[in-house]
């Protein structure tokens, strides 16, 4: 095994930052939705939307960060090795198949991240902010012609982009733990060093 620094400080701050936000979007989203009783109603709207505007602000500072840095490159989706992906997370990982990805400074993340993060990017985060930001400014939905798009349509919406950013979440923990220990990949975001075959 050798070790190499894989992520950087503001991407480890970056990323327990977003997900801390995230989980308590949706904890306070759900209850929002009615799913259950923690905050109140009204309390579960201000802590939601406050953490919506840390988030956007975490965003700003995230988007800067890759573009001065050049990290943005780390994310360009690449269909090679995608199958040996899949084949691994569905067969290999539970035959100790070797990792069919070799993790870089210069390629942090493998074909299958790449893809899910387009996907998230492209449409679970924009249906969640659009449908957030029409919930959030409804009342001024006239000033802008939106006066007949029916609220209802939003809140769908909203809950299946919550749903789709829960599954998201759900896999992405569980292939954290699919490194050569369950905590390794874990480890890595914590301190920055991963160690690689």
């Amino acid at each position: 095994m050798e070790r190499i620094y894989i992520f950087k400080r503001f991407e480890r701050f970056w990323h327990w930052s977003q997900a801390l936000l995230i989980i308590f979007m949706m904890a306070t989203g759900f209850e929002i939705h009615g799913s259950y009783r923690i905050f109140g109603f009204e309390d579960a709207v201000s802590y939601h939307t406050t953490a919506a505007w840390l988030l956007i602000g975490l965003w700003v500072f995230a988007i800067f960060w890759h573009f001065t840095t050049g990290e943005w490159k780390q994310y360009i989706p690449t269909m090679e090795k995608v199958d040996a992906m899949m084949k691994y997370y569905i067969t290999g990982i539970f035959t100790h198949a070797p990792h069919p990805f070799r993790q870089t400074t210069l390629r942090k993340h493998n074909p299958l991240q790449r893809l899910a993060y387009l996907f998230v990017l492209l449409l679970i985060n924009p249906l969640i902010w659009i449908s957030g930001w029409l919930y959030l400014f409804y009342n001024d939905w006239a000033m802008v012609g939106l006066e007949n798009l029916p609220l209802q349509w939003v809140a769908y919406a909203h809950v299946a982009g919550a749903f789709m950013m829960l599954i998201f979440f759900i896999a992405h923990v569980y292939l954290a733990t699919a490194g050569h220990t369950a905590t390794s990949h874990i480890k890595a975001m914590v301190t920055g060093w991963e160690e690689v075959d």
